[in-house]
């Protein structure tokens, strides 16, 4: 039989808005940051741990497989076995998911499951041209090759590629990801107006959110090797209107896209945590749970409308525990774009989608937005791709306890036509 599995405590760091050149943290300097309070308060040894998950996207060469590295420095233990998971948006859901099914089918008991990203840190990349001529110079024999070998390059040789774009690029549709959101906003009416009126409430919900308190237990300070601290999320715009976002021009589709920086997720660096327990573990270390994990659902689709993702999983997710969207009380759809949460929340409502692409009878129908993203989401505070899928489940649980509801989905869309989610009840 399936054993139940707990989320016990969690922590991130404050996500920080990337601007001119790599950031204060390495992705592994995030994982630590917030990995330590979070470990220092727990009532037992850091080595007690079975195994560490970490979602990482843009790893740098400096920190392969940033998981066992970030444990190493958490002073977890040499014999700590920790291995890093890849899947572009979904990764810290990932980690997240690869923990719950070990501790479910009674392979661990206790998992340190979290997801970082410094985007500051993407790296600028050779152009294949400019490698080559560079491996041509370095290979020339004698004075006179070299200098032969030297005379062959041409400006666009030492042009670097921005490797963040390419990534953010599929390699199949050759669609950017904001791309892939005009699609989905054209195929379900999605207005320029709506899009900029979700992206203003997500600001006012984060701003709310921080100045509440809301987000206290959550979020840990970050200190960095000057002596710098940081302790909130700094892409917050609390003065955002649909008014000032609507002189934004769109950045993908110009001039008539509704896509723009406005009402975009932020590129961001941050780190999250969270600790998943067995009921053997919970009863070993007098832990208390928080919620549990009652079931999750990876998805797939095209890649060019790869927005719609959380509809497919999040449906599959309703229709095997025989639930409906009201049933659930409280919802994290994470913000990649405006227009395509928006765009999910529309296809949910949409009689022809629903019976021809979910399989139901009908509409699903209307997600009570004061239910959705009840704190603001990626647009206000950014997108740390390996981190998000992560820091959506933490905040859920941490919102649900906050309000007194019982259940909730926390569920992303995924780069390369993916979708991920995950049903949480509190204890």
């Amino acid at each position: 039989m399936a054993r139940p599995v707990f989320i016990i405590d969690g922590s991130r760091t404050p996500f920080l808005k990337a601007r001119t050149g790599p950031g204060p943290f390495t992705p592994v300097d995030l994982a630590v940051q917030c990995g330590r309070p979070l470990l220092a308060r727990q009532p037992f040894a850091a080595s007690a741990f079975d195994q560490v998950i970490l979602g990482c996207v843009n790893v740098i060469a400096d920190e392969m497989n940033p998981a066992r590295v970030a444990a190493l420095r958490l002073g977890m233990g040499e014999d700590m076995v920790a291995f890093t998971v890849q899947i572009n948006c979904g990764s810290g859901m990932q980690s997240i998911d690869t923990a719950y099914r070990y501790i479910r089918e009674g392979n661990a008991n206790l998992i340190l499951a979290g997801g970082t990203e410094a985007l500051s840190y993407a790296p600028l990349v050779w152009p294949n041209q400019g490698v080559r001529w560079f491996a041509g110079l370095a290979t020339a024999k004698g004075l006179g090759a070299k200098i032969m070998a030297a005379l062959k390059v041409k400006p666009s040789y030492l042009k670097p590629v921005i490797g963040l774009e390419r990534g953010l690029t599929d390699p199949i549709t050759e669609l950017n990801m904001g791309q892939t959101a005009e699609v989905v906003g054209h195929l379900f009416g999605i207005t320029r107006t709506q899009s900029d009126s979700y992206a203003a409430e997500s600001h006012q919900r984060l701003a709310k959110a921080q100045k509440e308190g809301f987000l206290k237990g959550e979020v840990e300070t970050a200190f960095a090797h000057d002596g710098k601290f940081y302790d909130h999320d700094d892409g917050v715009r609390p003065d955002s209107t649909p008014e000032s976002l609507a002189k934004l021009r769109p950045v993908f589709e110009r001039p008539w896209g509704q896509v723009t920086a406005g009402n975009s997720s932020q590129i961001t660096d941050g780190a999250s945590w969270v600790i998943l327990a067995s009921e053997d573990a919970v009863a070993k270390h007098g832990l208390t749970p928080k919620a549990a994990i009652i079931d999750s659902q990876w998805s797939a689709l095209d890649p060019s409308i790869m927005g719609l993702g959380p509809v497919l999983c999040a449906t599959e997710i309703l229709k095997r525990n025989e639930l409906t969207l009201r049933e659930v009380d409280t919802w994290e759809l994470n913000e990649a774009f405006a227009t395509q949460v928006l765009g999910c929340l529309a296809a949910w409502n949409d009689d022809k989608f629903c019976r021809e692409v979910l399989g139901l009878d009908g509409a699903a129908g209307e997600l009570d937005r004061a239910n959705l993203n009840v704190d603001g989401g990626a647009i206000s505070l950014g997108h740390p791709v390996g981190t998000s899928g992560n820091r959506i489940v933490l905040h859920l649980v941490n919102a649900m306890k906050r309000l007194g509801t019982r259940r909730g989905i926390a569920t992303e869309c995924i780069g390369g036509g993916l979708g991920g989610a995950m049903l949480i009840e509190m204890v």
